[in-house]
């Protein structure tokens, strides 16, 4: 029976200090990094052991798999990377205070763009502190300047498609280290939730979700790996 495993990193310094962080390359903290482990301890424990890997581009995730897969003994298995599974685009929000945001836009404005589906933060300006264009790992990929739920869904499901649920639909156990929102994209796909409901769908830092897959690649029942 094909596995998913879906894992969003650990804490981060930018989740610590409470800012907006999308596309920009932050690492994880102390927290972080042991939150990585304990998913790696809890799935060898658990015997839910990955075959094959995919993961964003971005460090925090990618150190999110490769922590835990050290703590499996499994550093050695193949691993696909790619921006498709990137943290949402938080436009020109990113780097900014969440609270000092709200100080400024009112908490109405600020849930609208952080909660809302099909709603975009404010574009963040080319050229910006925070902007990744110039970045080697995004060269030839049209860099976006803000994302909804709705515009990172439309990047995230068409990789599961073409690169993902082949692996997973030849047996393979798969797992996925990526972020709130990327992960957000494949659990209201895979578990069929209303564009309303996925916007107030909390996924922690560092909790092993798992997806079993029936003989028609039909997922069950999405739930915690340390409540199994």
């Amino acid at each position: 029976m094909p596995k998913l495993i879906l894992v969003r990193h650990g804490q981060s310094q930018w989740n610590l200090e409470n800012r907006f962080t999308g596309w920009w390359d932050v690492d994880l903290t102390e927290k972080g990094v042991a939150e990585a482990k304990d998913a790696g301890a809890l799935m060898k424990e658990k015997g839910v052991l990955p075959t094959t890997c995919f993961t964003s581009v971005q460090t925090r995730a990618i150190k999110t798999l490769n922590l835990a897969l050290e703590d499996m003994g499994r550093l050695w298995l193949p691993v696909a990377k790619d921006w498709r599974l990137n943290e949402r685009h938080y436009g020109g929000l990113t780097g900014l205070n969440k609270q000092e945001t709200r100080d400024k836009h009112g908490d109405e404005q600020v849930h609208i763009w952080r909660r809302s589906f099909d709603t975009p933060p404010p574009p963040m300006e080319p050229g910006s502190q925070y902007d990744p264009g110039a970045d080697p790992r995004y060269e030839g990929i049209d860099v976006p300047y803000t994302e909804s739920l709705k515009l990172t869904i439309e990047r995230v499901l068409p990789y599961w498609e073409s690169d993902i649920l082949p692996v997973l639909a030849s047996g393979e156990t798969v797992i996925i280290s990526a972020h709130g929102n990327s992960l957000r994209a494949l659990v209201k796909h895979l578990s069929n939730i209303s564009d309303e409901d996925i916007t107030g769908l909390e996924i922690p830092t560092g909790q092993p979700i798992v997806y079993e897959f029936d003989d028609t690649m039909t997922p069950g029942e999405r739930y915690y790996l340390k409540d199994s």
